[in-house]
């Protein structure tokens, strides 16, 4: 595989599993390649996530991110990314996520489509999206970095599956043809206080969006999206650290809500 600066793909997605395994993060991968680029980034990420399907995890979804126009700005940016979602990041509503298994957790409030259809190929429209979308969820989404503090550049988030760790979704189903998904407003509330606020237009104009652009990215591999595949739009507002025994409830105008508890920090006995 890929190799730059004597840092092989192999041994970078090590770095990262190991970070990921033993709950130490690691520093900035790009300080070990400063010339790594997006595309080997998500070589790192596909190979990590093979080594997961073969442990026997499923995938599940995609997750976006960098889908805020500011936030884009400042990395230099004018696209999203995109990780993996597999079926042991979603947690069921009332579960408590358990903090001591995650590293640098942040919360954010967005919006989760199931698809109904297959959706791929090149230039898809955010009616293409909708076309193909089941319905629009509430979510909470717990992403997490294995680098440490936070300091990512572009392609140490790629490769560290886009900070992805775990996902809370809403038990209402809503179709996206019964709302306008950009005017949809959002609460988030951390143990009853009210912190962020914001609406779907928040993710690059409207949510649906980066449905197609990442239906049309992975068609460049020759898979696209699928039916039941679970996309997350990207967050809506700032990231939100996590503190032990935090409560967390979403309130969406049009969609419910939905909460996240997390555990006291204490490794289960």
């Amino acid at each position: 595989m890929g190799e730059a600066g004597g840092s092989t793909v192999v041994e970078l997605a090590d770095r990262l599993w190991r970070a990921e395994v033993e709950r130490t993060p690691i520093e900035p991968i790009t300080d070990l390649r400063p010339d790594l680029i997006v595309e080997e980034a998500y070589a790192i990420q596909a190979y990590n996530v093979r080594r997961r399907v073969t442990e026997g995890r499923l995938i599940r979804g995609r997750r976006l991110g960098r889908t805020n126009r500011p936030r884009q700005h400042v990395l230099g940016v004018d696209e999203p990314n995109f990780g993996v979602l597999l079926d042991d990041m979603f947690v069921e509503e009332g579960e408590l996520i358990r903090v001591e298994q995650l590293l640098q957790p942040r919360v954010v409030a967005t919006m989760a489509f199931v698809m109904a259809t297959d959706l791929g190929g090149p230039g898809l429209t955010v009616a293409d999206a909708l076309t193909a979308v089941a319905g629009v969820l509430p979510a909470i989404e717990v992403v997490d970095s294995r680098i440490a503090d936070w300091r990512v550049r572009l392609a140490d988030t790629v490769a560290d599956n886009a900070s992805a760790g775990r996902v809370v979704l809403g038990g209402r189903l809503t179709p996206v043809t019964a709302v306008d998904l950009r005017l949809v407003g959002v609460l988030l509330h951390r143990n009853g206080s009210p912190i962020e606020s914001a609406a779907g237009a928040a993710a690059r104009g409207n949510p649906a969006r980066g449905i197609a652009w990442v239906a049309g990215e992975l068609s460049t591999s020759g898979r696209g999206l699928r039916r039941g595949d679970i996309v997350l739009a990207g967050p809506l507002h700032r990231l939100v650290p996590v503190r032990p025994n935090d409560h967390f409830q979403v309130e969406f105008a049009h969609l419910g809500s939905v909460t996240a508890q997390f555990s006291d920090g204490e490794a289960a006995a």
